[in-house]
């Protein structure tokens, strides 16, 4: 925490972005520091999460990539991955993000397509609440491994 909490701003919003694609999400962070412990930092984050206006969640989503298969996966396991990140990009206009803190790596392809598959029977404001939930839960989980890296 102590190293997060007195660099400079600039490269603590840097640090942040790649946590969180958003600017003002990083700049409102960065500028409240310090931060007592992880916590405080956390529950910070998650504030300024709920604050973001739909101009910021759309720069956040922009930053965002769409969780993939391991190389050596099957080929018919890439097209179908493919074939569902297209669907849901075709019809909520931004990437798929999902949360997989806590899931076995092997288990990331089946997560990622059952979590497609459900999340587009969503219409479009049950998927804005869900995927600012998953942004904020990513965020979560980055911030916690950039403070513990330092």
């Amino acid at each position: 925490m102590r190293s997060f909490n007195t660099v400079p701003a600039a490269e603590a919003e840097a640090a942040l972005l790649e946590c969180f694609g958003s600017h003002r999400w990083a700049k409102r962070l960065a500028a409240h520091r310090p931060y007592p412990d992880l916590d405080a930092l956390l529950a910070a984050a998650d504030e300024a999460g709920y604050d973001l206006s739909p101009t910021d969640r759309s720069e956040a989503l922009a930053a965002e990539v769409s969780p993939g298969l391991h190389p050596d996966a099957p080929h018919s396991a890439h097209l179908a991955l493919a074939a569902a990140h297209a669907a849901y990009e075709c019809k909520f206009g931004h990437v798929f993000v999902i949360c997989l803190d806590g899931v076995l790596p092997a288990e990331h392809p089946d997560q990622v397509l059952a979590g497609i598959r459900a999340r587009l029977a969503h219409d479009v404001e049950q998927e804005r609440v869900v995927t600012a939930d998953e942004m904020r839960r990513l965020a979560r989980g980055r911030i916690i491994e950039l403070v513990s890296s330092q």
